[in-house]
């Protein structure tokens, strides 16, 4: 009799543990931040993504590929040429995440490891064409501009593949003292050029300055000319009176004046 008690309970033991198995293979979790793409042995990846949470499948026909959603970071080191030739080493910091509802996407086109296979090129790409545009003076010091328009193309580049850019920061650094040289020459070149500029430039201002005042000049000596042609002596005159009018007022308002009337020897000491 307890024989067979013994022998009851190990079958129920066994089979529980066996049901216990399955249910076990039929679970699977989702952790916080991930999502789940359902691959099916008869019909493929389902274009369902699962959330956060414990979920049921079909053991041993279904099985679960797990995504993490969250921002990660990747940097991407590049070595391009600017618009002069010039060598320059960028790292470029990526924070990227997938688009969840284009997890199936990711998984049947690209795969698991979609950041390997899709950031390294894109990254390159972009860099080269968006460097190739600037001098390497001015990949310094129009840093922002550089800066904003890798961010922009590569955003725009990454959403065609699916993922999300939450961050780019571009660190530049160039292929040592060539490239400091260059650009310090470059600086040197474009100070002189403006010297240059403004040298020639007063140069044009003072030569139209001097032609102005020679016509100047041309026309006042003319019109003295026409003057005494038409009123002789008279103008002559006319201006000694002038300016025996205009000194006889400047020299009434000095009070260290004395005067000498005409015709007499002796000098009149006038009140102060």
């Amino acid at each position: 009799m307890a024989a067979k008690v013994f022998e009851s309970i190990g079958k129920f033991g066994l089979a529980l543990a066996v049901a216990g198995g399955v249910v076990n293979s039929a679970l699977y979790n989702v952790d916080a931040g991930h999502r789940a793409v359902i691959f099916d042995r008869f019909r493929g990846v389902q274009d369902i993504v699962v959330g956060e949470g414990t979920h049921f499948l079909i053991p041993w026909v279904q099985k679960p590929i797990i995504f993490d959603c969250r921002s990660r970071p990747r940097n991407v080191p590049v070595i391009t040429g600017s618009k002069d030739l010039q060598n320059v080493n960028i790292t470029l910091r990526i924070l990227f995440r997938p688009v969840a509802s284009q997890l199936p996407r990711i998984f049947t086109s690209i795969g698991e490891d979609y950041d390997e296979r899709v950031l390294p090129s894109i990254t390159t790409e972009i860099l080269k064409s968006v460097v190739a545009r600037f001098d390497a003076g001015e990949l310094i010091t129009q840093r922002e501009l550089v800066s904003r328009q890798v961010s922009d193309d590569l955003t725009e580049r990454a959403a065609t593949f699916g993922l999300i850019l939450d961050d780019v920061s571009l660190n530049l650094r160039g292929r040592g003292a060539e490239f400091t040289e260059a650009v310090e020459a470059k600086q040197v070149a474009q100070q002189e050029a403006e010297r240059a500029r403004f040298v020639v430039e007063k140069a044009e201002q003072q030569k139209k300055a001097a032609i102005i005042s020679a016509e100047g000049d041309s026309k006042a000596a003319e019109l003295i000319a026409n003057s005494l042609a038409t009123a002789g002596d008279g103008l002559i005159e006319l201006r000694k009176l002038e300016a025996a009018e205009d000194i006889a007022f400047q020299l009434s308002r000095s009070r260290n004046i004395t005067y000498l009337p005409a015709g007499q020897s002796v000098l009149l000491q006038l009140p102060q």
